[in-house]
């Protein structure tokens, strides 16, 4: 187990590297992908789109150097793939990985972990572009509001990131590649104290980046 220290550098290593390069798209229903540099989208990365989790995880993969920038351009290509195909996500290039952020709302219902039809669309198209190759891992992480029982919000976080990860293995994605998380109401990225802010707090997000063998495959040829 990780001492609270250790814990403590994480974050602050996955806020430097978020700092340090990150872009975004948000896919709206119309199929238009909207861009933003890295410095105006860095400050809404940590605030208003993405848990310490997943930031974590990505952060913690990043190598950085030639091989570093190999995976990152490699990344730019698969986040654009990624907003091509997808309707109604948060799309995030950060550092050596991508995050896809889904508004629980469209996934599942209310204090519900079962996907909804849109849901299963869009994650059987993030299945089938993930499959293309075996060089990624992923991260999916669910996330709920803080209303009612933090308990029982932790377990439906766990539930709605296994049903979205579940889904995804039964469309083709190796189940080797995909961890899951259930971080509850401990990682909001908007008030509580609203309805709109409770709605984004309420999210699934899916962290993509390099798998290690891919890394160390990169090490050897550069």
């Amino acid at each position: 187990m990780k001492s609270s220290s250790a814990l403590i550098l994480s974050a602050f290593i996955a806020i430097a590297f978020i700092f340090s390069s990150c872009s975004s798209w948000n896919r709206t229903t119309t199929g238009a992908v909207i861009g933003t540099g890295a410095g105006a989208a860095a400050g809404s990365v940590i605030g208003k789109t993405l848990g310490n989790t997943a930031a974590g995880a990505i952060a913690g993969a990043a190598v950085g150097g030639t091989v570093g920038a190999i995976i990152g351009r490699q990344m730019d290509q698969r986040a654009e793939e990624i907003a091509k195909e997808l309707d109604d996500v948060t799309i995030q290039r950060v550092e050596e990985g991508i995050a896809v952020s889904f508004d629980s709302g469209i996934l599942f219902d209310f204090d519900s972990a079962a996907l909804r039809p849109q849901a299963r669309e869009n994650l059987r198209k993030l299945a089938q572009i993930m499959s293309e190759d075996d060089e990624t891992r992923l991260l999916i992480v669910g996330h709920t509001d803080s209303v009612g029982d933090e308990n029982y919000n932790m377990r439906l976080s766990q539930r709605r990131a296994q049903s979205a990860t579940d889904y995804m293995i039964s469309q083709g994605l190796d189940r080797n590649r995909v961890s899951t998380e259930g971080r509850g109401e401990y990682e909001p990225i908007a008030t509580n104290e609203t309805d709109e802010g409770r709605q984004e707090n309420r999210r699934v997000e899916v962290a993509i980046f390099a798998s290690p063998e891919h890394v160390e495959q990169l090490k050897a040829d550069n």
